[in-house]
This record gives structure tokens, C-alpha cells and sequence, in this order.
């Protein structure tokens, strides 16, 4: 029996869901990707035990994207009539940003090598992104005569701005490690073999915080994207008066003021 080609591994309080197509370089089209990405991350967002989730691939490559020979081969869905096209996409890897949009927990992507087309736009619907030193980013889709149609746009302005948005989209080049750190892509770059443990000492820290206030913050940064600031700050007082409520909030003020280490229940 084959291995499931989405993994996933729940261990104090962190999510690990590993893109395990190696092979083929982990593409998300000409395989059940999306589907099993969608299954963990359901998983991942209805499981109180986590609180932060680490997005990695298999092998040599993070995503490779979309499957290019069926695209040229006009199989699977490229083969269909334009409103079908559409349809897929709607239906299939369009389902992909706004699952983890709308996820609540906080999202690492740990890019451990190429990260191409639809690759790249899935580490910028990540909140951080740490990179092994052997990664590359690309938002290659005009040198396919296409377009990014998974809201790789949305996320990359929101992510860089729009100049670098721009200039990463119309020249459809390769960013090696050392460029994305420069222009504020990744958080940061650390040697290949240090990638997963520097992403899990990430992921650690926030696991370590109350559980429920972590995926509270990350709703309100996800609120911050969208309103105007009258409406923001009506939205961070609801929510500010429900942690005041949480006996997590207790634990960590006696923790505080005792000089002890908290010890938080998710209440």
C-alpha cells in the first residue's frame, strides 16, 4: 500500500502536513494533492490539540505546481470546455487559499526546495515562511501563457507590496534563498539539514502560548486585512473581553507575577 501523498503528524500542539508526492516533485494538479491538502487541513483546524501548523514537502522540492504536461496535453481538467476549466478551478485548487485563510491556527511553510507557480503562492498563504538555504521561489505562470489562477496575486501583494509583487509576477524569474530573505519573503534562511528544526523551534514558541488566544490573535490579524479601523477596534474589544473571561488569562498573570513557568488548559 502506497503512502498517502498528503502526511500528517500532530505532536505537542504542532501540525506537520508534508506535500508527499517526491517523485513527481509534489504537484498540486494530476494527483489527489488538493484533496488530501484540504482533508489536513480540516483536520488541522477542527483539532483543539493544535496550535500551529508547519507546511513542508517530500524530497528535493516544496511544490512544483501545476502538472505541466497535462497542460499541454489539454488532459484532466486543461482538456475541457472554458467554463468547465473554470469550474475545476473554483471547485478544486481555488478551495486550497481559502482553506487556509481561514484557518485559525498560525501557518509555517518550511521551504525545503523549489517552490514553483501554484508552490510558490502556497507558501505565501502561510503567515511565516523559514527557508532551507537549496530553496527557490517563482511565480512562473506568464512563462506558461498563463496566469496565476489559484489568488497567488492576492496573497503576494499583501506579502511584499505591490512594486514586488509586480516585478516577481511579470518577469516570472527564479528567487533563490539569499533574494527572498532580501526582499523580505521568508523570515529566514538556515542550512538544509537545520530546516525542520528550526521550524519546529518556531512552531514551539507559539505552541507554547494559550491555545484559544493564539487562534484568537491570528483572527484578528486576519480581520486587520480587511476592515477599516472604526469597525477593527470594535472587533478587537469583543474579543479582547472574552480573553479577559479565560482562565488562561489567570494562569498567566499568577504565572507572571510568581516567576513560574505557565501551565495553560485551553480555557
Amino acid at each position: 500500500m502506497s503512502d498517502p501523498i498528503v502526511l500528517l503528524d500532530v505532536k505537542d500542539r504542532v501540525a506537520t502536513v508534508t506535500l508527499n508526492d517526491p517523485e513527481r516533485r509534489n504537484p498540486v494538479t494530476g494527483n489527489d494533492m488538493i484533496a488530501g491538502l484540504l482533508d489536513a487541513f480540516d483536520k488541522v483546524q477542527h483539532n483543539p490539540e493544535v496550535s500551529v501548523m508547519i507546511l513542508t514537502g517530500a524530497g528535493s522540492a516544496f511544490c512544483a505546481g501545476g502538472d505541466i504536461k497535462a497542460m499541454r496535453d489539454k488532459t484532466d481538467q486543461f482538456g475541457m470546455p472554458p467554463l468547465d476549466v473554470a469550474e475545476s478551478y473554483i471547485n478544486g485548487i481555488q478551495r486550497i487559499p481559502m482553506a487556509l485563510y481561514n484557518m485559525d491556527v498560525p501557518t509555517i511553510a518550511a521551504v525545503n526546495g523549489a517552490a514553483v507557480g501554484a508552490g510558490c503562492d502556497l507558501t505565501m498563504m502561510c503567515d511565516m515562511r523559514i527557508a532551507s538555504e537549496r530553496a527557490k521561489f517563482g511565480e512562473v505562470f506568464l512563462n506558461l501563457g498563463i496566469i496565476p489562477g489559484d489568488a497567488g496575486s492576492w496573497f503576494l501583494i499583501r506579502r511584499l507590496g505591490y512594486q514586488k509583487a509586480a516585478e516577481m509576477t511579470f518577469s516570472a524569474r527564479m528567487i533563490d534563498a539569499a533574494e527572498a530573505l532580501k526582499m523580505e519573503m521568508v523570515l529566514e534562511v538556515v542550512p538544509h539539514d537545520d530546516l525542520m528544526k528550526r521550524a519546529h523551534e518556531k512552531a514551539a514558541v507559539i505552541a507554547a502560548k494559550p491555545p484559544r488566544t493564539v487562534r484568537t490573535a491570528k483572527r484578528l490579524l486576519r480581520n486587520a486585512e480587511r476592515m477599516d479601523l472604526p469597525d477593527f477596534l470594535n472587533t478587537a474589544a469583543a474579543y479582547q473581553a472574552l480573553m479577559h473571561q479565560t482562565n488562561d488569562h489567570q494562569e498567566a498573570m499568577s504565572a507572571l507575577l510568581e516567576k513560574r513557568p505557565a501551565s495553560y488548559s485551553g480555557n
